[in-house]
């Protein structure tokens, strides 16, 4: 039982035998540093139950607790606030319950319970990815992993935007411009290859609107009349009516593009269960729609387009579909959502994994569903996220100004390479290991420094920062996870020994490092709750500064005592692998060695 469990249960027996007053909460919080103490009873709300004074009542609950419960050594009273010193031999106990324990922090997953689907990366088929989809499927990978450690059970998917006229714009360029380049004869990976020809249709348009500005016309009758424009719209229609050999074309530059994506999903270190493709999701909902008008939730215009009315919940109202029947995007969410469920049938609740710009269409698409009556509609979570920027401005996909994602890996293995170099501590390594190596601290970089910001914040990516060997920082924390490597590969005894309270004079560093261990379940649900790895990622980083401050504070292999080793070395494995497993539900590789 958790140490705040153990607690709550004795104050509310305390407040029972000495109030005859039964207490359903119980305020707990980390005592401040500045006092003596390792957790705080907040008083106050316990006032409005029972007339004291918040001292005499304070001192009331800490006697009982030192006398009937052996965890609390101490108490001292301050103001309205509790501090209860508990006992060191419930830290070494405690660190001797979860030594073994290989899974310490996560929960068995509940497959009787409902599962989660998680939505992330959805990219589209007319360029590579960039730094902005980096954050996605960062983001949506790593809460994936956090909700499977607290138990629940997970499905990763994606949606694969490839219809519409910006893939068509990629086709028609390949088509006038390409001479027949393929990946092999360009020696482009797939993705690169087609996003080349996004760039090369925008270019062309923008020189057939100038052209036309210059005769004459208006801008926006320019852009309207660009014959490679209209080119790409006829060529979306016979998209659309199966025409063979528009069909063949969409369908060699989409495996190009597959190809390409799964190089880099690969190389980043995400996967998915299932991928779902809008080219075969986009007519879905419909039917929906029709049986939603039955049921009064949608109503129809004169004109017979189709809407909701969602003022009374302080929205708009919302086209659902056109007048002349076709769909709208909020029309293939609504269908999309529903045929999940239809696939996967335990599936209680989705995360959706998209940039905050999206914010209200996914308040609209919650509402449409819960109004439609689907039960799991009420477990549905817009992961909202900030822009990406960079020191050197807005990324723009159709100027080709983007931070491709293959470049940006490929920039942080060679940065971390240059700082590992002059650091100069890679004597012995095989150039396989040192290449391995930059890249899990190019790769941890990266990850930790966007991972480690509050989803919802815009991240100023500066990847030189990123890549620093001190403070807040992927590599800090790498490095320290190898530097207790090191020592147990040192601790020339046995380590397995089991010491008991009364072989241990527990330091009051020890004490304070096994304390953020013992956090670490609860990290991981309040990191569940809240969809944010942020709290798992400085969670992280505060372990690893405790543990260096515990690291310069006491001899490790230097102890004199022999049993003072064999905890300290034993605290230390257990704080390795705390931080293994976090890093792990972050998506980020930890070194043996560095």
């Amino acid at each position: 039982m958790a140490l705040s469990q153990i607690l709550t249960s004795q104050i509310q027996k305390a407040a029972a035998a000495l109030f005859d007053v039964s207490l359903e909460k119980v305020e707990l919080q980390a005592t401040r540093r500045d006092f003596e103490g390792d957790i705080t009873v907040v008083i106050f709300p316990l006032l409005k139950l029972i007339k004291s004074n918040p001292a005499e009542l304070g001192n009331k609950i800490g006697q009982y607790l030192v006398e009937n419960c052996d965890i609390v050594d101490r108490f001292n009273v301050v103001g309205g606030f509790l501090n209860i010193v508990i006992a060191d031999a419930y830290y070494i106990n405690f660190l001797n319950e979860i030594k073994a324990d290989e899974n310490f922090g996560a929960v068995a997953t509940d497959t009787e319970g409902k599962a989660v689907m998680v939505e992330y990366a959805s990219p589209n088929t007319n360029k590579p990815l960039h730094l902005g989809h980096v954050r996605n499927v960062l983001l949506g990978y790593s809460v994936a992993n956090i909700l499977k450690a607290s138990g629940k059970k997970v499905y990763k998917t994606q949606v694969i935007n490839d219809r519409g006229i910006h893939i068509c714009k990629s086709m028609l360029a390949w088509e006038k411009f390409g001479n027949g380049e393929t990946p092999e004869t360009s020696g482009l990976k797939g993705d690169k290859l087609v996003g080349k020809y996004y760039v090369e249709f925008d270019k062309a348009y923008k020189d057939q609107i100038n052209h036309l500005i210059n005769e004459g016309l208006t801008e926006d009758e320019a852009k309207k009349k660009a014959p490679i424009i209209i080119e790409a719209q006829e060529m979306l229609l016979k998209w659309e009516a199966n025409d063979p050999a528009v069909k063949a074309l969409w369908e060699k530059m989409n495996s190009w593009v597959y190809s390409g994506f799964d190089a880099t999903f690969a190389e980043i270190g995400v996967d998915f269960d299932k991928n779902y493709y809008e080219s075969d999701t986009y007519l879905l909902g419909k039917d929906i729609i029709e049986d939603g008008l039955a049921k009064g939730v949608f109503y129809k215009k004169e004109d017979g387009s189709v809407w909701i009315d969602l003022t009374p919940d302080g929205l708009d109202e919302k086209l659902v579909l056109r007048k002349d029947g076709t769909s709208v995007y909020i029309t293939q969410d609504i269908g999309t959502a529903i045929q999940r469920v239809k696939d996967f049938p335990d599936v209680g609740g989705m995360v959706y994994t998209v940039g905050n710009e999206q914010d209200y269409h996914f308040k609209v698409l919650f509402l449409i569903l819960k109004k439609l009556g689907y039960d799991w509609a009420a477990n549905l979570y817009h992961l909202s996220y900030g822009m990406v920027d960079l020191p050197s401005g807005k990324m723009k996909s159709r100027e080709g100004t983007v931070v491709d994602a293959d470049d940006l890996m490929a920039e942080m293995t060679a940065t971390a390479q240059n700082i590992a170099e002059e650091l100069g501590k890679l004597e012995g390594y095989s150039a396989e290991d040192k290449a391995r190596l930059y890249r899990i601290i190019g790769l941890g970089a990266l990850k930790y420094y966007i991972l480690k910001v509050d989803p919802k914040k815009r991240i100023l990516f500066d990847p030189k920062e990123s890549v620093d060997f001190a403070g807040n920082t992927g590599p800090f924390i790498q490095y320290t996870y190898a530097r207790i490597q090191s020592l147990l590969r040192r601790a020339d005894f046995d380590i397995t020994t089991s010491l008991d309270a009364s072989q241990v004079d527990l330091h009051e560093k020890e004490k304070e490092l096994i304390k953020i261990v013992s956090q670490y379940p609860d990290v991981i649900q309040a990191a569940a709750d809240s969809h944010s790895p942020a709290l798992v990622a400085n969670y992280t980083y505060e372990l690893v500064r405790e543990y260096n401050s515990f690291y310069q504070s006491v001899p490790v292999l230097g102890a004199e005592q022999e049993t003072e080793k064999i905890f300290r070395i034993q605290l230390s494995k257990k704080v390795g692998e705390t931080i293994k497993s976090a890093f792990e539900l972050l998506g980020i590789e930890v070194p043996e060695r560095m």
